[in-house]
């Protein structure tokens, strides 16, 4: 699987677990806390502190993983990798604070701000992760110029990534049955997996130089 759709497969997966298992609470988008955030004001709930600090734990993972690949790209490290195992890390400390609603929400927010950062930061060419609705949008207006006859590469990067954010709906919506300490394990194993994969990645220009500077 691809980066940008295992990324969105990622982003739908835990925004949906955390808004089934939190009450309401979208740890990817703050556009829709703040509409909830609103509904709060005519219609109180008891989870109105939870949603009212979610926006800085969000803006708190966008900091770290800012400060993380500066200091990477820094130093030659490979920044991708060490964004990745960042939100591992991130929302294995939610699945271990499982118990208590406002830590996972906090962290799992702060996770989503993290892949959101690094998502702008080193991975600005694929669409956006997380949300949707600019990617559904640029969907239609690059089909209807495909259909005019203008060349649009990055058609199926946007139609698998939508495609895989909306299974990912339905994976975490699935697993919201475990709860958050077990629903999120899988969502780890991924960036895991995708931690590696980038290092390995990473490692092959490399190889190859060394390969060419033999020859």
């Amino acid at each position: 699987m691809a980066r940008g759709t295992s990324l969105s497969f990622l982003a739908g997966y835990v925004d949906t677990l955390g808004f089934v298992a939190l009450h309401g609470l979208f740890t990817a988008h703050v556009t829709g806390n703040f509409v909830l955030l609103g509904r709060e004001l005519v219609a109180p709930g008891n989870d109105v502190l939870l949603k009212l600090l979610a926006f800085p734990a969000f803006v708190a993972g966008v900091v770290a993983v800012r400060a993380l690949v500066r200091r990477r790209q820094r130093v030659g490290d490979d920044a991708l990798r060490s964004a990745h195992l960042l939100q591992a890390a991130l929302m294995l400390a939610a699945a271990a604070g499982a118990r208590w609603d406002m830590a996972a929400g906090l962290l799992c927010a702060a996770a989503m701000g993290a892949q959101n950062g690094y998502g702008k930061l080193l991975l600005a060419k694929l669409p956006a992760s997380t949300v949707m609705t600019g990617n559904v949008t640029q969907l239609v207006i690059d089909s209807l110029d495909r259909v005019g006859g203008a060349e649009r590469p990055a058609l199926a990067a946007l139609g698998g990534g939508i495609l895989a954010f909306a299974l990912g709906c339905v994976g975490g919506a699935l697993a919201s049955r475990w709860g958050m300490a077990v629903g999120l394990l899988p969502a780890v194993a991924l960036l895991l997996a995708m931690a590696v994969r980038s290092g390995t990645d990473a490692a092959k220009p490399e190889a190859s130089k060394r390969d060419n500077a033999a020859l």
